[in-house]
């Protein structure tokens, strides 16, 4: 499970415990966490000191450096009216722009309407900065065909032949309560009242024209996309993705992360954008608690002081799968990180925004915890779904992971000046 972690910049908390709803489904508590890491290529500062910029040649989210927190969420659009789900995005931009710079999401904001109305901004983001707030918008396969294949907004020639939901891999038990849906928002920060006030408003504004399908809080990052950031680690103790992608990676992100101009001729408009792919993986956290040490560093392929291979070196060296060990290779064939390498995968990469969860205990007392997955692939049927199809049946950590959650997504490019968000999909040039 590769990911990244905390930055070297973490600030002390400022706020213990906090808690509400959001308007789309229970809130968990969490710390506020305080510090910036800088901007990476691709979220280019706005002005202020903790803000990305909205606007830019790609949606901040994916290449900005990992902030601490995350709200997504994923949305079913409920209007038939294409125009609706226009003036939708046109609004979500907007709101977006402006929570991203640590404005209301409205412009008369949560205190100075009349009172005879509601506010455009629910309030609980007042006095906060942006706190790195960045929110990256994706289309899912059922907003283009209905489930009888049915043309919904008459987009469906333009459907990115990738575009479609996610095979049943050998071990999911996907709940389809947390599964697909027509959008998604990401929503990540580094307070969680920012996060959570994001995606509250987004879902407020779309009343009557969206509902929330479902929707994931996380914290902890578990993905490093910049040099700048220090390793995290999962919440099985090991360090999460050192061999990520990193935005400073210019060649290796235009390679795997953003799709090309020519890789799909029916989806040009997708072209400078990325794939979005969402799994919710719970751990079984109590039964990998009593595994001994040797046998996790077996599972994992790593050391779980330093995270440096079984082979030797430290935590950037590169494993090597044919030292032998007393019993087979030293790093053994079933290792995690053997069976996700990409020397072994085609070369394929991925660029990983995942988050730790814990989300209360299961009826039977143990932890609904586990590892929120969110990477960003250039085409998720060479870049993640043989990748995954080997994990379910070779990688020992598969014994300790359910997946309970599944969603792809297509990301449109950025947006530029006066555009909103996926406006190449809806009007053709």
């Amino acid at each position: 499970m590769s990911g990244s972690g905390v930055t070297d910049e973490r600030g002390v908390s400022r706020r213990g415990l906090i808690g509400g709803s959001a308007a789309v489904a229970g809130v968990a508590a969490g710390a506020f966490a305080a510090g910036r890491a800088s901007a990476a290529d691709g979220a280019a500062r706005s002005g202020s000191d903790d803000a990305f910029a909205f606007r830019g040649p790609h949606q901040a989210g994916i290449t900005t450096p990992a902030q601490d927190r995350l709200h997504f969420a994923a949305f079913d659009v409920t209007t038939s009216s294409r125009a609706q789900l226009v003036a939708l995005l046109k609004a979500w931009t907007r709101a977006a722009d402006r929570m991203t710079r640590g404005l209301p999401a409205g412009e008369v904001g949560p205190t100075e309407g009349p009172a005879t109305v509601p506010p455009d901004d629910t309030g609980e983001a007042i006095g906060l900065p942006s706190s790195g707030l960045t929110i990256t918008v994706g289309f899912g396969p059922s907003l283009f065909r209905d489930a009888a294949g049915r043309d919904r907004f008459g987009l469906a020639d333009r459907q990115p032949t990738a575009l479609r939901p996610l095979p049943h891999f050998p071990g999911d038990a996907l709940d389809p309560q947390r599964s697909g849906g027509d959008l998604c928002v990401q929503a990540c920060a580094d307070d969680p009242q920012v996060a959570v006030h994001a995606i509250r408003n987004l879902a407020r504004i779309g009343f009557g024209t969206v509902a929330v399908r479902w929707s994931q809080l996380g914290f902890g990052r578990t993905s490093t996309t910049s040099t700048q950031q220090s390793t995290p680690r999962n919440l099985f103790g090991f360090k999460d993705g050192t061999a990520n992608i990193k935005a400073e990676e210019k060649d290796a992100v235009a390679e795997h992360v953003w799709v090309g101009a020519d890789d799909d001729p029916g989806a040009g408009w997708l072209a400078g954008g990325s794939y979005l792919v969402a799994r919710r993986i719970n751990m079984t956290i109590e039964v990998w608690d009593r595994q001994p040490l040797g046998d996790q560093e077996a599972f994992v392929g790593r050391t779980k002081d330093t995270g440096a291979p079984l082979s030797g070196g430290h935590e950037f060296s590169g494993p090597d799968f044919s030292m032998p060990g007393s019993d087979g290779p030293v790093i053994p064939r079933d290792a995690h990180v053997r069976v996700v390498h990409p020397d072994l995968n085609g070369g394929a990469r991925m660029l990983r925004r995942g988050y730790n969860f814990v989300d209360g205990s299961d009826p039977l007392g143990g932890l609904d915890a586990g590892l929120f997955f969110v990477a960003f692939v250039r085409d998720p049927d060479t870049h993640f779904v043989p990748i995954q199809l080997r994990m379910a049946k070779v990688d020992a950590l598969m014994e300790y992971l359910k997946v309970t959650g599944s969603a792809l997504f297509a990301v449109p490019p950025g947006i530029g000046p006066g555009e909103y968000v996926g406006q190449a999909l809806f009007e053709r040039t």
